[in-house]
């Protein structure tokens, strides 16, 4: 365009168009490009853990919904279930399912504001069991205790641990363990993928 023609048209010279003027035209194709929004809102559970089994008491599913402009619903087999009214990108959600034996399947839906939707679908075993443990040997020397034994569960022992102190033991269903504390008496502790749990004081 010319210099006669932007005269005509009332637009002056660039130099006297000002910053404001010549921002303004990308300021706004940029707002219009960030309202097309196609992020899927992601769902991530953080309870029940232990991949897929849980209590068969007292269970809840907890986590979260991700967004970048936030979740506005989310069902979980077809129940609607609230989200908190925290960080606008991540809501929060605990819930109290209704069980059907000891294998439940539970689908997850989300939906954001732009009417993008995710689903995920969870196996979940419950669990009512809790391990055993069996000691199979005891010494004391002096202070130090010596204390061996054996933990199985019916699904899979997690954890033991001996006077608060988490053992290095391979996963399995059925678990040889050995430790050395102080004391006068040990606290043996086994847990089981879904979080049962037994103790048992040595001594």
């Amino acid at each position: 365009m010319s210099s006669s023609q932007r005269q005509k048209f009332g637009l002056g010279t660039p130099s006297s168009w000002g910053l404001g003027a010549l921002l303004l035209l990308p300021v706004g194709l940029g707002s219009c490009a960030r309202q097309n929004d196609t992020f899927q809102p992601r769902i991530v559970v953080t309870s029940p853990e232990g991949g897929g089994v849980a209590k068969a008491d007292d269970l809840y599913l907890k986590g979260y919904v991700m967004d970048d402009r936030g979740a506005i619903q989310l069902t979980i087999n077809d129940q609607a279930v609230p989200l908190d009214e925290g960080s606008t990108k991540i809501r929060y959600f605990n819930y109290r399912p209704k069980v059907q034996g000891d294998k439940n399947t539970f689908v997850f839906k989300a939906r954001d504001r732009a009417g993008n939707e995710s689903n995920l679908t969870m196996n979940l075993e419950l669990d009512p069991q809790p391990p055993t443990v069996q000691i199979t040997s005891f010494e004391r020397f002096g202070k130090t205790i010596r204390v061996a034994g054996v933990a199985t569960d019916n699904d899979q022992v997690a954890e033991v641990l001996v006077d608060g102190r988490r053992l290095n033991i391979a996963v399995d269903q059925k678990v040889t363990f050995y430790a050395e504390t102080q004391g006068i008496y040990a606290d043996v502790t086994v847990i089981d993928r879904a979080g049962n749990k037994v103790e048992r004081r040595v001594q």
